[in-house]
């Protein structure tokens, strides 16, 4: 299970480090990134990723939310490797989508890696810490 909040940073050449606390919950070397929701993006394990493709392909094609969340899951998604310092390569239409930059927030959200714009998972955290609270 992917647990915590980190702040590395994004280097030249659009490589992100991920924090070995969470790169040791990934079995192997390849991950999938995809578009997320609220401006993020996802990081699966690549059989996770392969679990939940499986559930949104067992729904029917018919139905228009089905066909609009395959096209955004999948349009936006790549493979990618994380090379032996578990730095992995973001794609620059993932990082324009996020509006990611130098500083990066990295959490676990349970079954996949989610990694924001450090402002906007800011602003975000803020706002739901406020609702929850209230």
């Amino acid at each position: 299970m992917f647990l915590g909040e980190y702040q590395p940073n994004l280097t030249d050449g659009s490589r992100l480090a991920l924090p070995k606390k969470l790169r040791e919950q990934i079995l192997g070397d390849e991950v999938v990134l995809s578009r997320g929701f609220e401006k993020c993006i996802f990081v699966y394990d690549k059989q996770d990723w392969i679990n939940e493709s499986l559930k949104q392909i067992d729904n029917p094609i018919t139905d228009l939310r089905t066909r609009d969340l395959r096209r955004y899951m999948f349009a936006g998604a790549v493979d990618s490797k994380l090379d032996s310092q578990g730095r992995m390569i973001v794609p620059t239409n993932l990082l324009a989508y996020a509006g990611l930059e130098k500083e990066v927030t990295v959490i676990g959200a349970g079954d996949h890696i989610e990694i924001w714009n450090t402002a906007t998972w800011n602003a975000y955290f803020e706002n739901v810490s406020n609702s929850l609270t209230a």
